[in-house]
């Protein structure tokens, strides 16, 4: 798995979209014949199909159509492998293990998610408990702050953890 993180992965700061770095890697492990990557990149690049863009026929009857790949962006991936993890992790759960080498590729292309200690430091710095009836209406204002960077299950334990403390 240690050749996987240094030669798949995907970051904004790359200067490359996730959309030609997902087209690269897989071409890349198929050469080297990497099924698991192989495989992890066509279960993305098939769910590719399902980003739309809503149009209007000259009829006016509004229906949608499937993306060009110059109009899909790095948020719509994102979403897709944000989607696929999500399942991991549920399948991961049922048979009772932690993590798998397809959860930790997937992972390799989403961008860095915030730290328990990241988050309870920002929650000390900038929420004023007293403005709240319960401290779990704070969490509005931590996952406006943070979006898809915190894992909000992870933010609600940090706050229960706070008020008991």
């Amino acid at each position: 798995m240690s050749d996987i993180k240094n030669e798949y992965g995907w970051g904004a700061s790359m200067g490359i979209s996730l959309y030609d770095k997902i087209r690269q890697d897989m071409k890349s492990a198929m050469m080297k014949k990497d099924t698991a990557v192989r495989d992890a990149m066509r279960l993305i690049m098939g769910a590719f199909p399902s980003l739309t863009v809503a149009i209007t026929l000259d009829s006016g009857k509004k229906t949608t159509r499937v993306k060009k790949p110059e109009e899909i962006t790095d948020d719509d991936l994102l979403n897709i492998i944000r989607k696929f993890v999500k399942s991991e992790k549920t399948v991961l759960e049922l048979k009772k293990e932690t993590s798998s080498d397809y959860l930790e590729l997937l992972n390799l292309y989403l961008p860095k998610q915030a730290t328990s200690e990241e988050i309870e430091r920002w929650i000390q710095d900038n929420v004023d408990f007293s403005k709240f009836n319960s401290p779990m209406q704070a969490m509005g204002k931590v996952m406006k702050h943070y979006g898809k960077l915190a894992d909000g299950n992870e933010v609600k334990e940090i706050l229960k953890n706070m008020v008991r403390s």
